[in-house]
């Protein structure tokens, strides 16, 4: 329903999102209020008149999303939730303090009415794509009642500057998005100083040939503000559209407007009482938010917040009337496991998890429409081809399709995945190589800081991708990817253990899974398969004489896993010792179970302790200790077929074996 808004009140309005602004910024000492001065006339618009939210169900599902892809603006956004009920002015007085619900940039997971988290430029247009790609595609399954609403993203000139947004608005316009609505506050000034030093694009130009609609107005006229929303929500199909608004940074403060200063800063006290008069606030008055303010933010509230309760009686009545729709609805909000009950191959069978990977992965989206995504033009390499024939490709005419075809996209394909699990009902899946994990890194990291179900699969986990060359060789990346926080990294070692991964995976939950597969073939194992301890004791050569003690243990991980098991088995014939093989799946996962079983997986008395990864060693002392064998990768590796490159770096069955009885002896000398 078409808001009604008075013009004094309007601009009264807009006075006290600044004055909150500047008075959270200096009462910080820091922040960044020019930004959010030049978009505060489009948002208080967008928000009081046009976002459909209820502030009483604020994880409505069929609300209007609006994320805040210039994160650094959070002050702007904050000061809009306050005005809606979902933020105390505590909280705001609280702004960049330890403890507080008003960070620096917006948590999604933190902060009720935050939609994405933000602050590295790029990634909120990214995410705020993939949410619109799932806006459509569920809206194609389940209805018309699922549709309707749109997403909402505020970017500023760094955003665009990014070419992880540049990549996600392609896609946006390849895809028709016409739900997406992105208003771009152009104000030209960043940290350093006027854009022109760094860009002369043709944004316009540029939008348009990626298939977008293109508005140009005076982001500071609420006439125009509110004819080009009228425009984006009359519109139901079609391109995504982008509003570019030619704003002025600081609109507003009293002797600093239009200075590339304000950007990072907060106005010092004498400009911000100056500003205050000049907008026609009390300079005395902090935090101030008038009630007659208040009341007119809010006048449209009320009806938001029954539509949502209306929604969500309709969509409750509609599952227990409609048994197939209840069947559909459920598999993207019921939260219940989605089942991989393939049997592995048997024992002694060669199976790259890659290939594993795959089978479960189509095996899989059969049963749920929850599970969607794509490859970075690697299809047949990360074995997605099966899982995209068996559910169609999303596309234009084909709403329903839950393969997308990323092309050479790696970070906006992560990006895009996060905004997917966003949305809600969704566990997005991304592949590429894991030496390109590189490109999609920070978005990996967002997938955890966010607490999302997202899998990101990386096939080609080492240097047996082989002739390619150490360009496509990963040494590295698996420890540099252990380093962040809550994202398990599992590199299973074989059929049982891919399975069993992908069990966990679809399961949901509030952290990413990250899979590094192989490319070639390795055997499928026998004995238990506990990949949820994280790591767990996979074969013993003592098992029949559990009275003689332990004399090594070997960790290892992946591919080298039956290396570890082949070079035990024979340094037991060899010596007449007893050795335990610990396949190590997942960092994370070990680490948090109780001291008990660590120790028992540990077994500090043992001397003799070594470790099998064909990557780099730095990081294996955790569990070999300073006097340990780590036996792996610490180099570039070469152009050469697999075999090859296993003999040059020593990691022939026979070479590790080899290797281990030398530091036998070394240790007995």
């Amino acid at each position: 329903m078409k808001q009604t808004y008075n013009e004094i009140l309007d601009q009264r309005l807009v006075a006290v999102m600044k004055g909150l602004v500047m008075d959270a910024t200096r009462k910080a000492s820091s922040g960044h209020p020019g930004g959010a001065f030049s978009s505060a006339d489009f948002a208080a618009i967008l928000f009081r008149e046009y976002l459909r939210f209820a502030p009483q169900h604020p994880k409505w599902h069929n609300r209007d999303r609006f994320v805040l892809s210039a994160g650094h603006e959070s002050m702007l956004l904050y000061s809009l939730l306050h005005l809606m009920g979902l933020l105390s002015l505590d909280e705001i007085k609280a702004f960049r303090q330890f403890g507080s619900l008003t960070p620096g940039h917006p948590e999604a997971h933190l902060t009720p009415g935050v939609e994405a988290t933000t602050g590295p430029l790029g990634q909120g247009i990214a995410m705020a794509v993939g949410m619109a790609v799932a806006q459509q595609q569920q809206a194609s399954v389940l209805g018309s009642e699922f549709g309707g609403n749109r997403v909402f993203c505020l970017v500023g000139d760094g955003d665009l500057q990014e070419d992880v947004a540049l990549g996600a608005c392609q896609l946006a316009g390849h895809w028709a998005l016409h739900s997406l609505v992105v208003y771009y506050d152009k104000n030209d000034q960043q940290i350093s100083g006027h854009t022109d030093r760094v860009s002369s694009v043709d944004f316009p130009a540029l939008f348009r040939a990626m298939q977008w609609e293109v508005l140009e107005i005076d982001g500071h006229d609420h006439h125009a503000i509110r004819q080009a929303l009228d425009f984006a929500c009359a519109r139901e199909e079609g391109k995504p559209l982008i509003i570019i608004g030619q704003t002025v940074m600081a609109k507003g403060a009293a002797t600093m407007e239009g200075s590339h200063k304000t950007h990072g800063e907060p106005l010092k006290t004498d400009e911000i009482a100056a500003t205050k008069t000049r907008l026609g606030l009390d300079p005395e008055d902090f935090f101030q938010v008038p009630l007659e303010i208040l009341d007119y933010f809010q006048s449209h509230i009320r009806s938001f917040n029954r539509q949502a309760e209306e929604w969500d009686q309709m969509v409750s009545r509609k599952r227990k009337e409609d048994a197939d729709f209840r069947v559909i609805y459920d598999q993207y909000f019921a939260e219940t496991p989605i089942e991989c009950d393939l049997a592995a191959s048997p024992a002694g069978t060669q199976v790259a998890t890659r290939v594993s990977f795959g089978k479960a992965l189509e095996s899989m989206g059969r049963k749920s429409n929850s599970i969607m995504g794509g490859s970075a033009d690697l299809e047949p390499s990360n074995n997605t081809a099966a899982f995209a024939a068996a559910v169609g490709e999303f596309s234009p005419s084909h709403r329903r399709g839950r393969n997308l075809a990323f092309g050479v996209r790696e970070f906006p394909m992560t990006a895009i995945g996060n905004g997917m699990a966003l949305y809600g009902g969704f566990l997005p899946f991304g592949a590429t190589f894991l030496t390109f994990s590189d490109y999609s890194r920070n978005a990996i990291r967002m997938s955890a800081l966010m607490e999302l179900p997202a899998l990101h699969v990386f096939t080609h986990d080492s240097i047996f991708l082989g002739e390619d060359g150490p360009t496509h060789q990963s040494v590295e990346h698996l420890m540099s990817l252990r380093l962040i926080p809550q994202l398990q990294v599992c590199r299973p070692a074989d059929e049982r253990e891919t399975l069993a991964c992908m069990r966990v995976w679809g399961r949901g939950g509030k952290r990413p899974m990250l899979l590094a597969l192989t490319r070639q073939a390795v055997p499928v194992l026998e004995g238990p398969v506990e990949i949820e301890r994280g790591a767990y004791v996979c074969y013993d050569t003592g098992a029949d004489s559990m009275n003689h003690p332990v004399d090594l243990i070997i960790y290892a991980s992946g591919s080298e896993v039956w290396v570890a098991r082949e070079a035990a088995h024979r340094l037991s014939q060899m010596r007449g010792i007893r050795i335990q093989v610990v396949s190590v799946v997942c960092w994370l996962w070990f680490e948090e179970q109780d001291e008990q079983y660590r120790a028992q997986i540990l077994q500090q008395r043992v001397r003799a302790r070594v470790s099998i990864e064909a990557g780099s060693t730095l990081g294996w002392q955790r569990f070999t200790g300073m006097n340990g064998l780590n036996i792996g990768v610490d180099r570039f590796g070469h152009s050469a077929p697999a075999e090859a490159l296993a003999a040059h770096f020593g990691l022939l069955p026979e070479q590790v074996t080899q290797r281990i009885d030398d530091y036998l002896n070394q240790l007995s000398a």
